[in-house]
């Protein structure tokens, strides 16, 4: 699964592990990544969609069919 939000866009951040004795090495900090089906009234079919947890909830207070249309408008396909 990539680690990146359809909604938010939200990818994963680099940086560095930083140990006791301040050696360096990289990490990769993703994002919470979910799977979530949903149905879509306006179309009659379910669509899955690869979201963050922040996305979720913004899904929760705008709407499906809202989100679908900003999915849409940065063009991703759904």
């Amino acid at each position: 699964m990539s680690a990146h939000c359809q909604l938010t866009g939200a990818r994963p951040g680099f940086g560095n592990r930083i140990s006791h004795s301040h050696r360096r090495t990289s990490r990769r900090f993703d994002p919470n990544i979910q799977k979530k089906r949903y149905w879509l009234a306006g179309e009659g079919r379910h669509v899955r969609l690869t979201l963050s947890a922040k996305a979720v909830k913004t899904i929760n207070a705008i709407g499906i069919e809202a989100a679908v249309a900003r999915i849409r408008a940065r063009g991703e396909k759904v």
